[in-house]
């Protein structure tokens, strides 16, 4: 008894400094380093295939905004929340150009912040506006991909939409509290999760054209798209009562894939692209990794996972993370624009994987006693 009590001792010693080593000034640090470059950089063109910088709208900014606005709420001063507030005053506080497209609703998340911050109701308008017209017109469209000939993007048939659209039916929710906007996103949320995730490996695939197939003999689950997904079902946990069957509901995938993704975390604490296939992508990919992250750090904030357990893969990909910080504050190896598992560089960046760390930082800063 003694004797186990010595190693449960120990353990415990070892997870408080693992966290220790990483203090809350130098989180903040490393945070405000990758958001000061993204912003000189911003209009800088990354995996646009179209040669030019994505538009302020674009689903690759809004999750960059995602992540600014964490960083924001942690910041000495408002130069990053009016940053923020010009680009919705130049864009007239719309979503992007597609009515249904979950993609074009992620600014949506940051519209909502900035009116929670300067209390503006002309800043939420148009987003209550076009989701209100969604519920009474809900597209009738299929998850279906496969011999599909009349697909769209209408419904949140691919993973990454998880990230992208419930958190703002979510914030709408508890801003208005209107049921409406909660009760649409639990029967879409629904619809897709009983289409993508594989119960066996607790895992989402990225849409139905991966169900099946293997990539050298393993199930193809992408790295950044389940991070899409983790991500996201915190985010919508945040504005939820955690009394309340829908946030049971969200919870119950949450630790169901937390609980799959300690046990495929690299031992260089990255994870691979993809996810049961590290032996075949040894590269490390940023983006994915911070959301994961961001979402296990989370867990342990919130009492939902065992610290002693959980903390040591955090702090593990934490000090991943910012090993690939460059002097000036750019953040590389984040895989460009895709949908299955590639290459990343570490000359290369996006703007969403400054977001996916920007919301690491806000929960690992938590993690190792910052307030």
């Amino acid at each position: 008894m003694k004797s186990l009590l010595l190693v449960s001792f120990f353990v415990f010693m070892g997870v408080f400094a693992s966290a220790q080593q990483v203090s809350p000034e130098d989180v903040k640090k490393d945070m405000k380093l990758v958001a000061d470059w993204q912003i000189e950089h911003f209009r800088d063109v990354f995996s646009n295939f179209k040669g030019e910088p994505h538009h302020h709208l674009h689903w690759t900014n809004g999750a960059l905004y995602i992540g600014m606005v964490k960083w924001a709420q942690m910041a000495d001063d408002d130069t990053y929340w009016e940053w923020m507030k010009q680009i919705g005053e130049e864009n007239k506080w719309k979503l992007h150009n597609r009515m249904y497209h979950a993609d074009d609703h992620t600014v949506g998340q940051m519209y909502i912040e900035l009116y929670r911050k300067y209390g503006d109701k002309n800043m939420i308008a148009p987003t209550k506006e076009q989701l209100r017209y969604i519920k009474f017109h809900p597209a009738k469209t299929s998850l279906q991909w496969v011999g599909n000939k009349n697909y769209k993007h209408d419904r949140w048939s691919w993973c990454d939409a998880l990230f992208m659209s419930p958190p703002v039916w979510a914030k709408l929710y508890k801003e208005t509290g209107d049921q409406l906007y909660l009760d649409f996103m639990m029967a879409e949320f629904k619809a897709t999760t009983d289409f993508l995730f594989d119960k066996k490996e607790s895992l989402y695939y990225r849409d139905q054209s991966y169900m099946g197939k293997l990539d050298n003999g393993t199930k193809i689950f992408w790295g950044r798209g389940n991070g899409w997904v983790l991500g996201g079902l915190v985010n919508v946990m945040e504005e939820l009562d955690p009394a309340s069957k829908e946030y049971k509901y969200f919870l119950k995938i949450f630790k169901k894939m937390s609980a799959k993704l300690i046990e495929i975390q690299t031992e260089d604490g990255h994870w691979a692209m993809s996810l049961l296939g590290d032996e075949f992508y040894p590269t490390p990919e940023t983006s994915g990794s911070a959301f994961y992250t961001f979402g296990l750090a989370w867990g342990i904030n919130q009492g939902i996972l065992d610290r002693e357990k959980y903390e040591p893969a955090v702090m593990k990909a934490w000090n991943s993370l910012v090993s690939h910080i460059t002097k000036d504050g750019m953040l590389g190896y984040v895989q460009p624009i895709g949908a299955a598992p590639g290459k990343a560089w570490a000359d290369k960046t996006e703007v969403y994987g400054t977001g996916a760390f920007l919301s690491a930082g806000s929960e690992v800063y938590k993690l190792v006693g910052g307030k």
